[in-house]
């Protein structure tokens, strides 16, 4: 029997409620402070920062920053992928986009396109890291070879100045709930991703299909 990905949708739907849940305050909320695991947002009851591994115990200021940085760009990278999942079976064959011919499973779209998409997205993506690693990280010339990959000491990961609509709130605490709730879909996004390929994968019908027969 094909599994189904049902579960997805309960997950998406606990996870908005909990990203929209009050958030304990840490005894730190400055984002500028010392980063720790004591002041870090992403930490919610009851399970606060849940590193079963101890990784976050073991790591050291800068090191913490390059994990939560990470994390940020994976999530995301995830929340696009989602979206991109359902909105691109949605309109599959329905849209002027590709002449209309992409069609199937979403993980068989990119497949499907005109070779010079791939020009314009690997473009755009070279672009965008780029700008990211001029803002984050110590040029590589001014960096100890002992400490390869060292983010700028003003750094906060994740704040690349993008806030066209101006939703970032001026309010130390209300930033750390928002960035709290960024974090909780940035996770559920990478889950329900690998969910999805593992889904589609298994009997080569779109994640759309999938949940609604």
């Amino acid at each position: 029997k094909t599994m189904k990905f049902t579960a997805a949708s309960v997950l998406a739907l606990a996870a908005s409620a909990s990203a929209f849940a009050p958030v304990a305050q840490q005894s730190k909320t400055s984002s500028l402070s010392a980063f720790s695991v004591d002041n870090i947002p992403g930490a919610i009851a009851p399970t606060g920062i849940f590193d079963p591994l101890g990784l976050a115990d073991k790591a050291d200021e800068m090191t913490l920053k390059r994990y939560r940085e990470a994390e940020l760009t994976h999530g995301r990278v995830s929340m696009l992928a989602v979206l991109g999942f359902l909105v691109g079976e949605a309109v599959e064959s329905k849209t002027f986009l590709f002449n209309g011919e992409v069609t199937g499973p979403a993980i068989t779209h990119l497949a499907q396109v005109n070779p010079v998409f791939w020009l314009l997205l690997g473009a755009g993506i070279a672009k965008a890291e780029t700008k990211r690693a001029q803002i984050g990280w110590v040029e590589p010339k001014d960096v100890p070879f002992d400490q390869p990959g060292l983010l700028r000491d003003a750094y906060v990961p994740g704040d690349l100045g993008f806030d066209p609509l101006g939703l970032k709130p001026t309010d130390e605490a209300e930033l750390a709930v928002m960035q709290t709730k960024e974090l909780q879909n940035g996770r559920l996004a990478m889950i329900a991703a690998a969910g999805f390929l593992a889904q589609e994968l298994v009997n080569g019908k779109g994640i759309i299909e999938n949940l609604l027969n």
